[in-house]
Formats: structure tokens, sequence, C-alpha cells
């Protein structure tokens, strides 16, 4: 179990509760910024983003380059968060992954020929490859100064783990940072991956690095956790996923495992809710509307971490709703009397393959055997008719606000958008950089006035600043 003072836990859950306090606060104040009027997005110093007027940004961690505590800054930014300081309410946390895939045998923390490495021990290592070099993937984290706007100090949290995409923030101050890659023994790996480890957000250097394993071996993207319950929602980045749940066993306390189940539609056995074109293969003729809600049903899955990794094809024929690459997650509330909701993104969703928004709302029951007579529904709220308005959306955060923050990862032109809860896309931000990479990590500094965000090539972690309310009228 991984302990936290009372005092750090209580900052977190002081920051926490207040940017959710105010979701929905801007909606209230009526208007919205149209799609037209958005468009309007500037080049600024440094080239790298173009943004709205009165908006800036600041690079203050590339790839490259040393660390606070001596290892080399990762390449392949992803998936983050953004934690209170308890030590300083004029500084933030940021837990950062980074998608290195095993495929690379550069761009880690550990330099040249991988000379840092004997600096770790064997449990903060997870793996290496059959050749004895490590994986490269995993957790740094970064401590930014938001009165000068600046790095603080930055190190290596977790290290030998695989192509670490998205994670997800628990309402304990820990990162769950998960792996998209389920390489295994006999296929360039010494161990099992395709896990989620858990990383705290106060620690000050490496930490063991321990895999979850009840919480399932497949292709894992993000997670997001229901603080009403502790339970821990999860997204599957496979063209054919499934969405799932975890049911702790101790609350706070992942480790002691619990019980993994995937989402199922009353009514539909196997729904498919991706909605390609029939013509294009898609198993049956159902088509989901947007604005369309399903009650769910929950079923268990068993043999969670078999070798096969075939849980999704399990699942599937057992009953289970298919998704069309699960991707970013969060959590949030749309004010502060309402209840929480599970938000995530389906990146090839819809007839064009150009992205899905979905938002599961759990019941009042949720998690329990009474839960059948009031179960929790899904809804379709969004699905892009076209990549100028939506591209393969990926990583997505709740905003102060009460809107979605989209990134991107598509084809073309990369941008970070918002949703209004009335679906309206606009421009947030666009990736001016001539590699022209995906946007991740989306989230939002504790008191709401800054945007972190990265791009993952060549390796940028910026934080956008500037007048967050003129975005919603």
């Amino acid at each position: 179990m991984i302990h936290f003072s009372r005092r750090f836990f209580l900052k977190s859950a002081s920051a926490t509760a207040l940017a959710y306090s105010s979701l929905g606060y801007l909606a209230q104040q009526g208007g919205v910024l149209r799609a037209q009027e958005s468009g309007a997005l500037s080049p600024t110093p440094g080239g790298i983003l173009d943004l709205p007027p009165g908006f800036s940004y600041t690079v203050f961690s590339e790839t490259g380059g040393t660390m606070s505590d001596g290892f080399f800054r990762p390449s392949s930014h992803d998936g983050m968060a953004c934690f209170a300081n308890p030590a300083d309410a004029s500084k933030c946390i940021l837990v950062r992954n980074h998608e290195i895939h095993p495929r690379n045998n550069s761009g880690g923390a550990f330099g040249p020929d991988h000379a840092l490495l004997s600096r770790l021990t064997d449990a903060q290592l997870y793996d290496r490859r059959n050749d004895g070099t490590p994986f490269l993937g995993g957790v740094t984290i970064a401590h930014y100064d938001l009165g000068n706007q600046k790095l603080d100090r930055d190190f290596l949290a977790l290290a030998g783990t695989s192509t670490n995409c998205a994670g997800g923030r628990t309402p304990w101050g820990t990162w769950l940072t998960c792996e998209e890659n389920i390489a295994a023994p006999g296929s360039g790996a010494m161990k099992p991956h395709g896990f989620v480890f858990e990383v705290p957000a106060n620690a000050t250097g490496p930490v063991d690095a321990v895999p979850l394993k009840a919480m399932g071996r497949f292709v894992h993207e993000a997670a997001a956790v229901d603080p009403e319950t502790d339970i821990v929602y999860l997204t599957e980045d496979s063209s054919d996923a499934l969405f799932y749940r975890f049911l702790p066993n101790t609350r706070k306390d992942l480790a002691q495992g619990g019980k993994l189940q995937a989402l199922a539609l009353r009514g539909w056995k196997s729904a498919d809710t991706r909605n390609w074109p029939i013509d294009w293969g898609a198993a049956g003729e159902d088509r989901i509307a947007a604005g369309q809600t399903f009650e769910a049903n929950w079923i268990d899955l068993e043999d969670v971490e078999a070798p096969d990794a075939d849980l999704r094809l399990r699942g599937h024929q057992a009953g289970a709703a298919l998704f069309a690459r699960g991707e970013g997650m969060d959590y949030g509330r749309t004010g502060p009397n309402s209840q929480g909701e599970i938000y995530f993104n389906c990146t090839a969703g819809g007839p064009k393959m150009l992205g899905q928004v979905w938002r599961y709302r759990p019941g009042p029951e949720e998690g329990k055997t009474s839960e059948r007579n009031a179960p929790g529904t899904l809804t379709l709220l969004y699905e892009s008719p076209g990549a100028d308005t939506l591209d393969m959306c990926d990583n997505l955060a709740v905003a102060p606000w009460g809107d979605l923050i989209l990134c991107e990862d598509g084809r073309g032109e990369q941008y970070l958008r918002g949703l209004t809860p009335t679906g309206e896309i606009y421009n947030i931000a666009r990736n001016a950089h001539a590699d022209k990479s995906e946007f991740c990590g989306a989230c939002f500094s504790p008191d709401g006035g800054t945007l972190f965000v990265n791009v993952q090539s060549p390796g940028y972690t910026l934080a956008i600043r500037g007048p967050w309310k003129n975005l919603r009228g």
C-alpha cells in the first residue's frame, strides 16, 4: 500500500474539489464561442503553437538534456496529470508518461549505451529485452513554479516499462500509468507487459515497478477514478476494444486486487458502438445517434492476465460492447451539485473513423449487486463529421469551465479542440511545429489558470496561459 501524509491528501483533495466545483460555471453565464469565431488562431513567438488572441505559452521541458537527478529527459512525452504541491501553493507537480516503444533502443533516461542504468536497483527496473538492454518507457515527474512560469526540478519516477501511453490520476494522489504494449516472454521481453503501474505524485525518485495485474493485461490506454466509489474505469486502444471497470477489494489500495469487468449494453448483446459502414464488415446494422443513451450491464472477466492477452475477444463473446480504439478519459462534474461522470474518446469511431466522444454516468448503486435496479448509462456525446472539425481525438481532459479538451492525433494539422456541452467544437491551439506531432497529456493547474500539454515529437511540455473565460463568450 502507498502511504501519504494527511497534509498531502487534504491539499490534493482540496484542489480537486475546487476545480470540480467550478465546472459548468461559465456555461451558466450564457453564450458559447461558435466554431467559426474560434478559428482565429495566430502565430506566437517561438513558432510552436498558434493560439487565440491574448494567449501565450512557455516551453519548460524538452526531450534530451539532463534532469535534476542526473538521468536524461526521455522522449515521446504522452499522458500527464497535474497535482497540487502540498508544500507550496505557488507550485504544482506534473506526472508524465513516456511512450517509448520496445523497437526503440534510444531516447530513454539512461543515455548512450544505457550507461546510467546501474543507478537503478532490480526492483526499480521492471524489465529488460532478451539482449539485456532495458525497456525505455516509464514516467518522469516535474515540479513547476506557477508564479515564475518555469521548471523547478524533474526526475525519473518509473522505469523499464513499455509504451506508457495515457493513464489517470487518483483521488488519493497517485498516477496510474498504462502500458499500451503486450510484449511477452519469448517475443523480446523477459516479463509480460500490458499492465497498469501506480506512481505516487509525491515520489522523490524511482519507485519500485510493481504491475497491478488484477487490472488486466491488454493494450491499456487510459484510466479514470470515480472519487465517490474509487472504482477505476479503463480504456483499450484496439479497433475491437472493450470498456472496463475495476472494483478494488480495498479502497485506495489497488495492489490488494479486485474484480475486472467489461461494459455491455442492455438489450444489445455484443453491441458494436463503432458506427462503421456496414459494407466494411462491421457486425450488425445498428446505428447509434449522437445523444442516444443506453443502460449498462457489467460482465465479470476471468483469467485477466492471460498469456494470450485475449480479454477483449472473450469479453465480446460473453456480451460486452465493442469500441473503436478507446483512448483518453477523465472524470468530471458539470456543476457543484451534479453527479460525477466519466468521459472518454474513441479515436477511430464513427462512419469516417475520425472520432467519437462518450460519457458514462455511474448509477447510484454503482458496483453493488443492487445496481441492476438503477444501472449506469452510456451516451454518445459527439461524432466527428470530418477532419477539419475533429481529427481523431486522443487524450481528453475536463476543463474547469465544464467543456472537454480534446487532443488530436490525426493525419493532418494537429489541434487542441474544445467541446461544449451543446456539442460545438472550437479551437484552442494548433501545433505549428514542422513535425506536426500529436498533442497529448492535457491537464490544468490546480488553480485552473494554466493548461499543460505535451507535443510528443520532438518532445515538448508546454504551459499555456490566457483569458480562459473568453473561450466561452
